[in-house]
């Protein structure tokens, strides 16, 4: 982990990691909807399925400290009740670790600073 030029803090591979790998699980305590609900505000939760989500700030892997880009390296699979983060292409060593994080028009707009040159402007979907 270090220093980020898209927001705070951002996690960089030690080596570099081929195409189609498992690069790190997302892990923290496993909440149900209603107490989600009360952490609202909490900017590590990840939805794991229709009654599950996983709040990474408790117990987390360092995975949620990867960053929101428009064109990611990384992209995420939820199998067998496990979010993992897959590599979409070869990722150098030190390269920043990102994700598309997908939101709808339904969470609050956020603008996005990835940099990316193909950025949409918003980590919401469009």
């Amino acid at each position: 982990m270090g220093r980020s030029k898209i927001h705070r803090w951002g996690v960089y591979p030690d080596e570099a990691i081929p195409a189609n790998r498992k690069v790190i699980e997302y892990v923290g305590e496993k909440i149900g909807l209603r107490e989600a609900e009360r952490r609202r505000h909490t900017p590590f939760l990840f939805v794991l399925d229709d009654h599950w989500m996983i709040d990474g700030g408790v117990g987390g892997s360092g995975a949620e400290f990867i960053n929101h880009s428009c064109a990611p390296n990384l992209v995420t699979r939820i199998m067998k009740g496990h979010i993992l983060y897959m590599s979409l292409r070869s990722i150098k060593k030190g390269e920043e670790l990102t994700l598309d994080y997908n939101y709808d028009d339904t969470d609050d707009m956020m603008p996005c600073t990835c940099g990316a040159p193909n950025c949409r402007g918003t980590i919401n979907l469009k």
